[in-house]
């Protein structure tokens, strides 16, 4: 058997990731066409490439249908409500950095902390018969920042889109999203709250708690680990 490494299929994070295991002298390359999602390791023996989704890593990892994947931080919390019982942090890897912050709009002059927002969605309420919505992608990792933050009368609202775009259109109120300078918002006219960091993102190399290893598999995951240090 082999040890299965599952990494971005496309885009800038497929590069930097091939580019990262490089510096380290592993090889790793697509295989066949684009199309394919295939590819081979050369460098570390018995170790296979899977190229996925970012967004599927996290399940792939947890289900043990690979032992090693790379994909963000925020995919991983997201996704995996167990994800410390399933998966490992085994290095983080220095790009793809991004701040999921709770964001609300820059006329709002008397919020700028999770507090004011929690006194403002009481008074939204009252002024408008229903919660104040919170647009976003990542629903447990803002329900579970807003409780912990004591922020209660809302309604998480799913955007799929561009959810900096939700309160100019009028379907939420504030936003919960990912930013790496802020720019976006800003463009959009939202301020992020001033303690409204929920979670510091970044490309991370995860290993599977959950997948079976043989003798040649395990031989592999150390011979990997050897040339991360």
């Amino acid at each position: 058997m082999t040890l299965k490494l599952g990494v971005p299929s496309k885009g800038r994070l497929m590069d930097k990731t091939f580019d990262w295991f490089a510096k380290r002298g592993i090889t790793l390359s697509r295989t066949g066409s684009d199309r394919e999602y295939a590819g081979a390791v050369e460098g570390i023996e018995n170790t296979s490439l899977v190229l996925l989704s970012a967004s599927e890593i996290p399940r792939e990892l947890a289900a043990g249908r690979i032992h090693l994947g790379v994909t963000g931080t925020d995919l991983v919390q997201e996704k995996l409500p167990l994800w410390e019982q399933q998966v490992e942090p085994l290095e983080e890897m220095g790009f793809g950095h991004a701040d999921l912050v709770l964001a609300v709009p820059q006329g709002w002059i008397d919020v700028d902390v999770t507090d004011d927002l929690d006194a403002a969605a009481a008074a939204f309420r009252a002024a408008h018969g229903f919660r104040l919505r919170i647009a976003t992608k990542y629903h447990r990792l803002v329900r579970d920042f807003l409780r912990d933050a004591g922020v209660a009368d809302y309604a998480i609202v799913d955007s799929q889109g561009a959810t900096e775009g939700t309160v100019l259109n009028e379907t939420a109120e504030a936003i919960a999203d990912i930013t790496s300078s802020g720019e976006t918002l800003r463009a959009n006219h939202l301020k992020i709250l001033t303690d409204g960091l929920i979670l510091a993102s970044q490309a991370t190399l995860w290993r599977s708690r959950t997948a079976p290893v043989d003798d040649a598999e395990r031989a592999a995951l150390r011979a990997l680990k050897a040339r991360l240090g």
